[in-house]
């Protein structure tokens, strides 16, 4: 990596401006902008999330956003209203009052004398989401966004649920967003009422997985703010982007698919990161590819970015399974569209143990997992920690004998997928509610077994995720699970393997009874998207990474990452702890001194499915000599065969005295899941 401090234009930092609405409410942002913005106007771009631009997120923001000023533009990282410093409450994500604020301060920063009325939008993760969305109201001066690990799809692909079935994540994510909602506005920049405020927001608190659990299908809940709803009621110009080690980068192939506008789209083998900090790399020099976006867009310059293909992505090499990877080998591929129609389906029969051409047999297996198969599933939304902590998929021989598996003979040459492989299956339950994971592994000549991607269903949403209906005991139905997509190169002499349990945890909850499942294999197959392999490769070239000056922080404690799975012999119960401390440090522009923790337990009985438990415990502080503040949360999910039981509690501190503290008792009834 290298670190530019030099620019084409001198940069002006402003700490912090404030963004009016009609409301009366004001929004806080920190900008950066060339000094002479104000008799030459530039651009704009917006980043709008709300995990605090002073405190929280500025990291990231000083590698990014002093870049693209330098370059000519002025860049805004706004706190949503409710967070950081902005006035208000935030009641839950993506709520249309989010997007209502962003066209109000979309037209406010066009408006101003610094810009030129031309406004771009970009983000990763919860701003990724919001530049969509926003992109679907059109305002008049958005000219294109940037949207990186994000989705188009609120429900089906997001951290609630997945195939129909709950995501550990939403507890995961819902604990971590509830704390974050909980803390504090800056005496600094606020004055005086910053208590004030402060205990306002945990006033109105409210856990939001509780939210999540009372809308378990498809609704009008998880409609709003879904972009896939209606791709056509986007017009700008989108960049959607992604890693494959991250858990939203099936969106990126839809939006490529499916928008009306233009775009483009870029995988590669990163976790939840920017691409110029990517882990697992390689990185590659992800801000200047989208300052070429940006002066295409919005400075109507032909930097060449519309003649890349449409899609760019990594095809991940075969490797050994590791619980991370700072490297991960590979190469680069284009397709000029997408769908490829130079990618083919191959379809591989399920027969006797074995994936075939064809099926030469007829038979029946059956299976009831247990309920601790998953262990060796890593995270669902890995962060790109690299050596810091382990996160990703282990070895998966546990988990597979614990599934059935159907496995390729030794490939005679290399076998390359790009997409979405589709599995269908024709299998039967002896419960009306169930749930089938699929895997496809990468299988050495030593054994190792390496995930390449994987699929969740809850058979009751076989036909629907909106109306879902229980299964019919013992009859058999024909059901197809899309698995995520991937970029992956099986090499020769290895093996394929498709794998199948009732069970996944703690990725997704367990059906409320154990299941058996019994699967027709003459009648079960699966179709992989296989690619030429080494076409196009010429075709993908990246910079290498340059980002702005890292912040400076004093560290008084360094991060760490610990993973631990334990197993009563007694009980049989099995526990996984996840230990993440992002350490404690002193930023030195600000004098603040910031740190989290966070402590996630799962645990269950292999032979029952109510004995999952699982807790989030999270610990925010924000310091200085004047200011001391933190706020500590627990939140446990358990359940019963009818409902889901979420106890919460809450602590706020000031200057290491309790200030409010609260507890909540909810259950929500079990809906098919």
């Amino acid at each position: 990596m290298s670190v530019v401090s030099e620019f084409p234009f001198k940069v002006r930092e402003i700490e912090t401006l404030w963004i009016p609405m009609t409301d009366g409410t004001r929004l806080a942002a920190r900008v950066w902008m060339p000094t002479l913005a104000e008799s030459s106007p530039v651009p704009a771009i917006l980043e709008y999330i709300p995990y605090r631009r002073r405190d929280g997120t500025r990291d990231g923001d000083d590698l990014t956003h002093p870049y693209f000023a330098g370059h000519g533009y002025a860049c805004i990282r706004l706190d949503i209203r409710g967070s950081g410093d902005s006035d208000g409450l935030i009641l839950d994500e993506y709520l249309q009052q989010e997007q209502d604020d962003a066209v109000e301060a979309i037209a406010w920063i066009a408006r101003q004398p610094w810009c030129t009325g031309k406004v771009g939008m970009m983000g990763i993760s919860w701003g990724g989401f919001n530049s969509l969305q926003v992109a679907a109201r059109n305002p008049a001066p958005l000219k294109a966004i940037i949207t990186v690990a994000s989705t188009d799809d609120r429900y089906a692909d997001d951290m609630h649920y997945m195939g129909g079935q709950l995501i550990n994540g939403n507890l995961e994510w819902g604990a971590s967003f509830f704390s974050r909602v909980g803390l504090a506005p800056d005496p600094a920049v606020v004055g005086e009422t910053w208590r004030e405020s402060w205990l306002n927001r945990l006033e109105h608190i409210e856990p939001f997985p509780v939210v999540w659990l009372h809308h378990q299908w498809r609704d009008a809940y998880w409609r709003q703010g879904s972009i896939c709803e209606n791709f056509d009621q986007i017009k700008c110009a989108v960049f959607a982007v992604g890693g494959w080690t991250d858990g939203y980068s099936n969106a990126i192939f839809r939006m490529l698919e499916k928008l009306s506008a233009p775009r483009l789209g870029l995988c590669g083998p990163w976790g939840h990161k920017y691409p110029h900090n990517g882990v697992p790399g390689p990185a590659i020099g992800f801000l200047q590819e989208a300052l070429r976006w940006w002066d295409y867009w919005l400075k109507d310059r032909d930097t060449g970015i519309m003649n890349e293909p449409l899609l760019r992505a990594y095809i991940q090499e075969s490797i050994e399974p590791k619980s991370h990877y700072d490297m991960r080998p590979g190469h680069w591929v284009a397709e000029s569209q997408w769908p490829s129609s130079q990618i083919r389906p191959k379809r591989m029969v399920f027969c006797d143990g074995m994936l075939a051409a064809s099926a030469i047999v007829q038979g029946e297996k059956t299976l009831r997992s247990p309920q601790t198969t998953g262990s060796a599933s890593g995270e669902w939304c890995p962060y790109g920690l690299g050596g810091l902590g382990p996160e990703l998929p282990l070895d998966q021989r546990e988990d597979d004998s614990n599934s059935l598996i159907w496995d390729s003979a030794p490939l005679e040459t290399t076998m390359e997928i790009l997409g979405a492989p589709i599995v269908t299956l024709n299998l039967a339950a002896d419960r009306s509610v169930a749930f089938v994971t699929v895997r496809l592994c990468d299988v050495a000549p030593s054994g190792a077994s390496t995930r390449v991607t994987y699929g969740v269903l809850n058979l009751t949403h076989r036909d629907s995720h909106a109306a879902p209906t229980p299964l019919t005991i013992g009859e058999f139905y024909r059901v197809q699970i899309r698995l995520n997509d991937c970029g992956h190169r099986f090499v020769a002499g290895h093996r394929l393997r498709l794998a199948v349990s009732t069970a996944y945890w703690p990725i997704v909850w367990p059906a409320p009874e154990a299941v058996t499942i019994t699967l027709r294999e003459n009648q079960s197959h699966i179709e992989l998207p296989e690619r030429p392999p080494t076409t196009n490769e010429h075709l993908v070239r990246f910079e290498p990474v340059v980002t702005a000056p890292l912040t400076q922080r004093l560290w008084s404690r360094p991060g760490r990452v610990k993973r631990t799975i334990e197993r009563d012999i007694e009980t049989g119960t099995t526990t996984m702890t996840v230990v993440r401390d992002d350490g404690l440090s002193k930023i030195e522009a600000i004098g603040t001194v910031t740190g989290h923790t966070k402590t996630l337990r799962y645990s269950i009985k292999p032979d029952d499915p109510v004995t999952a438990r699982t807790t989030a415990e999270q610990e925010f502080v924000k310091q200085r000599p004047d200011w001391d503040t933190r706020v500590k949360t627990r939140m446990t999910v358990s359940c019963d065969a009818q409902f889901f039981f979420v106890e919460t509690d809450l602590e706020a501190y000031e200057d290491n005295r309790r200030v409010f503290a609260r507890s909540w008792n909810q259950r929500v009834r079990r809906e098919l899941g």
